[in-house]
């Protein structure tokens, strides 16, 4: 408090200095800051607002004493902070602590973070029955993620029940909020008739949806539905703008296939520079097609230097000099005029 309220002081003092008609706004910004710290008002928490704004110190002493009073809300807070290593050391154990508590006092993000915890085995021994349980306890809640997670275990089928049935009704339950790693999810299982009746103008909307969202997956898949022309109008522009987003997110998938594009010039322009480039991204993470090989065969040497010497560089753009050749046979000027050119 004492802090803060300082904090009001120091405002208070700017506005000696500032200009007359700026003095107004300020003294009522100073009066709006010390009401919120003096008074709160009813459904606003300063130690998470404190948390959203990156004052995470202030976040963990203003949730502290909450938090030791049994709020859930609070618990969850300081286990956030430790989890992530957020303005304090990382500490799992001690976010373990906090976050059981407030699983223990009915908090759904709680109990969902502690199954990822327990999910992944991070700083912990990696126990993903226990995972189940608690992705079970938070989706019952009506956590988003949870029922989403909970849905693959029941399509894995070892740490809770096998049934494709109960995985497409959590599942499609997040894919319905918005959830997008549901969305692609749910969508493919709507096009394979996986757990449910097949749907391909569904799946399509939801694949939209989820690419939209920016999730590489759902790009891939939604731009090769449009290229094909499946449940959706064929599109070859808006295939290799897609594919394009994908690729330069660094998907060696997504790379191939928009080099093939470029290549061979289907919905976009002919570039053997960029589609060399894209290829030896691609390789780099040890994914080749014979497609690709055969397309650039007709590349000059040029276009194919040039796109590798890209791919070196890349995602940033490979150096230039833009000034006229050196004679080999002449020595290097002691200095080169960068801005010439």
């Amino acid at each position: 408090m004492r802090a803060l309220l300082a904090a009001v002081c120091a405002l208070s003092i700017t506005l000696t200095s500032a200009p007359a008609a700026s003095q107004h706004q300020q003294m009522d910004e100073a009066l709006d800051i010390s009401r919120m710290l003096l008074a709160p008002p009813p459904g606003v928490d300063p130690a998470y607002g404190a948390f959203q704004r990156g004052y995470y110190l202030t976040a963990l002493r203003l949730a502290m004493p909450r938090a030791q009073q049994g709020d859930a809300t609070a618990q969850t807070l300081i286990g956030e902070i430790y989890a992530n290593g957020l303005g304090v050391p990382q500490d799992i154990p001690r976010a373990i602590s906090w976050y059981a508590q407030a699983d223990a006092n009915g908090d759904i993000q709680a109990s969902f973070q502690l199954a990822m915890i327990y999910h992944t085995g991070t700083g912990v021994e990696r126990n993903r029955r226990r995972a189940g349980t608690l992705f079970k306890k938070a989706a019952d809640g009506g956590h988003v993620a949870a029922k989403y997670n909970l849905g693959l275990l029941h399509v894995e089928g070892v740490y809770a029940e096998p049934s494709l049935t109960l995985a497409a009704e959590l599942i499609g339950a997040a894919a319905e909020a918005g959830y997008a790693e549901a969305q692609y999810d749910f969508a493919i299982m709507l096009l394979e008739g996986a757990g449910i009746a097949p749907d391909t103008e569904r799946a399509v909307a939801l694949m939209r949806e989820a690419a939209n969202q920016g999730l590489v997956e759902a790009q891939i898949e939604y731009a090769t539905l449009v290229y094909l022309g499946q449940g959706v109008e064929r599109n070859r522009q808006e295939a290799a703008r897609l594919y394009g987003l994908a690729a330069q997110s660094g998907n060696p998938v997504a790379q191939t296939r928009y080099a093939m594009m470029l290549a061979a010039g289907e919905g976009v322009e002919v570039d053997m520079e960029t589609a060399a480039m894209f290829r030896a991204l691609a390789r780099r993470q040890g994914l080749s097609d014979a497609n690709l090989d055969r397309l650039l065969q007709s590349a000059s040497s040029e276009e194919l230097g040039a796109g590798e010497e890209r791919a070196r560089f890349w995602p940033g753009t490979a150096p230039t000099i833009s000034a006229q050749a050196l004679d080999p046979g002449e020595p290097l000027p002691a200095e080169i005029d960068w801005t010439n050119g």
